[in-house]
């Protein structure tokens, strides 16, 4: 357990300041000074900051493993039922209630304070006194400024926020960064490899909320033998390694994968572990579980470093970032990047919009973007995109339905599916592709796609293609072909009538598109026009005022379309899978964003061509200006697609796709799944 000596020496710091700040909040819970209108909430969240202490000590004491399934329980609503939807209306966390109950002049600030607190929940779990210190005594200092006998300095108020997230950047940049490409930050590790999985207490170990979806699928693959778990792994790390194949890059070079998984796939992902060791690799880990609340997570505190964000904490934390990374350069520079592990079937989510949340004003947007490049760039220095690749897997969870079993079988299917067999499929469509100066997609019925997509020109058709044959490695499941459009000439509408991007719903996405960007866009989610383009361009385009199309490619994976509909569970597919479904278009960077330079070839020995667009030539100029650091795919299912033509240069013109089936000659064998 390398973590808890890593964390040794700030715990015995914090020990003294631990004590002293946890006296001082006990005496809150008992009596406040506060005005009376803010007495509840302080109290609150005083007996909230004494409930993780109480988690931590036991956490230093060793007892927390020897907890019953119903204390398990207990410590995961104390720490997440004021949350849950159920409870979120009269929850300080929710800023509509916050400002309700204590104003509009503080009830966003301190309903903002609440959830920083709660980023600490995880921490005590892990035993990190220090981490609890700083929090607990951010809100002490609050506190103060609310008992004060002059009266609420609010300046002061917004002043111990803004110095806080200033003066601690070094543990919260260093915590990231540590667990992101140093093994030593082993908690998830040990959790994984030495609990008993069949007793599924194991699961409250990390202080991630738990439902009845982790619990279900524990159970699910407890179930399932040795030789089903460990071909499962076996896809999802055989798509690493053959995704360093694939770039020519040598993988025996590396030193660590990150592990990214959803808590409950712990056998799956111990087996993983055991195959990554094999390859000659150690890893990092990142677990997420089911969100108790959408709402509270995506929507209502996203905006709110709004409170605390300038160019001055923004080039601090830089500052920091890039100190943190030349000290964690030897582990920076072994890291082979991220395998992930995506869980799919919640019911779909759009957000109800509040006027009471905290929003980020036209400068901090425009600061924000900065800092993302910055960041970007920073990271790459040490972390080599050349030298990276990454694999990513999905599968249902129990909140799909009740045919979760026969979901989750065939999603297996679907992710082991003979990628020798599409590979030959989609070269067919290379092959003519290769010789499109333009391609043209069409919509039909409610879609009223019409968009023309300019092709890279070969200037050695027998020896360079434009596209890529993209099989089962770094995105399982199998079925692609794509490309990084010219923008010159990409020009038209993309429109899908209900699509789901990063687990956000939207309805009659409609993006116009002139040589390549972005020119126009709305959607039918709010009734008010402001709210839908604010909606699309805080999602979507990350708060850019526009971006390049991407990517273009052609999903081919018509057994995964057909399982959407067999099930009905089209709106609840991860863009993973969704994306092989029918054609796709990405909003954002390339697919082959930093990796430029770098040779690759399909399977027929062709070297790929299209990797560069006209924003991504600029990185030698400007490094700001060439990357966008985003990249959204959005797909036209087959049943809303008319056709995908090439037309050539010379004016001749060949279906790939007429009427939502395949009428390319040596492809139809993917229109059974659409037939069956």
């Amino acid at each position: 357990m390398y973590y808890e000596e890593l964390y040794r020496e700030s715990n015995e710091l914090a020990a003294e300041r631990f004590e002293l700040v946890m006296e001082r909040i006990s005496s809150i819970v008992e009596h406040t000074d506060v005005p009376v209108q803010y007495d509840s909430y302080f109290k609150r969240t005083a007996k909230f900051i004494l409930t993780l202490a109480d988690i931590l000590q036991r956490k230093e004491n060793g007892v927390l493993a020897d907890r019953s399934m119903e204390e398990c329980r207990h410590d995961n609503e104390a720490v997440y039922g004021d949350i849950l939807p159920e409870n979120y209306g009269k929850s300080f966390a929710n800023p509509t209630y916050a400002v309700a109950e204590l104003g509009s002049e503080y009830g966003q600030i301190l309903s903002a304070l609440l959830v920083m607190i709660r980023k600490c929940v995880t921490d005590a779990f892990m035993g990190k006194k220090m981490n609890v210190t700083i929090y607990a005594e951010l809100f002490v200092e609050i506190y103060n400024h609310f008992e004060s006998e002059d009266g609420i300095d609010k300046k002061a108020v917004e002043q111990s926020i803004y110095w806080f997230w200033h003066d601690y950047s070094e543990i919260f940049v260093g915590d990231a960064y540590r667990s992101m490409v140093s093994p030593k930050e082993d908690f998830l590790k040990e959790i994984v490899m030495s609990s008993d999985l069949t007793d599924l207490r194991y699961l409250y170990l990390s202080g991630h909320y738990i439902s009845e979806n982790e619990l279900g699928i524990a159970e699910f693959l407890n179930a399932m033998s040795e030789e089903e778990i460990q071909a499962m792994a076996d896809t999802y790390t055989e798509g690493y390694r053959i995704g360093f194949v694939n770039m020519g890059v040598d993988l025996s070079k590396k030193s660590s994968a990150r592990v990214i998984y959803p808590l409950a796939f712990e056998r799956m992902v111990r087996a993983a572990i055991k195959n990554f060791e094999k390859l000659g690799l150690d890893v990092t880990m990142y677990a997420v579980s089911t969100l108790a609340n959408k709402q509270y997570s995506y929507f209502d505190h996203k905006d709110d470093e709004a409170l605390y964000y300038d160019k001055a904490f923004v080039e601090r934390r830089l500052e920091v970032m890039k100190t943190t990374l030349e000290e964690l350069k030897k582990e920076a520079n072994g890291h082979a990047g991220p395998a992930v592990i995506e869980t799919f079937g919640e019911v779909p989510f759009s957000p109800e919009i509040k006027e009471d949340v905290i929003k980020m004003n036209e400068k901090q947007q425009q600061l924000k973007l900065y800092d993302m490049s910055q960041s970007g760039q920073i990271r790459n220095q040490y972390i080599i995109p050349e030298e990276r690749s990454f694999t990513i897997i999905a599968y249902p969870i129990p909140a799909i339905g009740e045919q979760f079993k026969e979901i989750f079988a065939e999603t297996v299917k679907v992710n082991t599916l003979d990628y020798k067999l599409y590979q030959g499929i989609q070269q067919k469509m290379i092959d003519v592709l290769d010789t499109a100066e333009k391609v043209h997609i069409t919509g039909k019925g409610v879609n009223k796609t019409d968009l023309y997509v300019s092709v890279y020109p070969l200037d050695n058709p027998e020896k360079e293609t434009a596209f890529e044959n993209c099989v089962a490695d770094v995105n399982i499941p199998v079925g692609e072909v794509f490309t990084s459009p010219v923008m010159k000439g990409t020009t038209g509408k993309l429109f899908v009538s209900q699509v789901f991007l990063n687990e956000l719903k939207y309805v009659n996405l409609d993006i116009d598109f002139e040589d390549g960007v972005i020119k126009n866009y709305t959607c039918s989610n709010f009734e008010d026009e402001a709210e839908c383009k604010k909606y699309i361009k805080d999602n979507v385009l990350f708060k850019h005022d526009t971006l390049p199309m991407g990517e273009f490619a052609i999903g081919t994976n018509t057994t995964a379309y057909r399982m959407a509909r067999d099930y009905n569970i089209a709106d609840k597919l991860p863009i993973l899978i969704a994306e092989k479904t029918g054609p796709h278009f990405a909003v954002g960077d390339t697919c082959f964003s930093h990796q430029e330079e770098v040779i690759s070839y399909n399977p027929d020995g062709k070297i790929i061509r299209a990797k560069e667009n006209d924003f991504s030539l600029l990185r030698t100029e400007d490094m700001s200006k060439a990357y966008f650091n985003c990249h959204t795919d959005i797909t036209i299912p087959y049943d809303e697609l008319d056709k995908i033509t090439v037309i050539r240069k010379d004016g001749t013109e060949i279906d790939i796709i007429a009427d939502g089936r395949f009428v390319l000659p040596g492809t139809e064998e993917l229109n059974k799944p659409l037939d069956a």
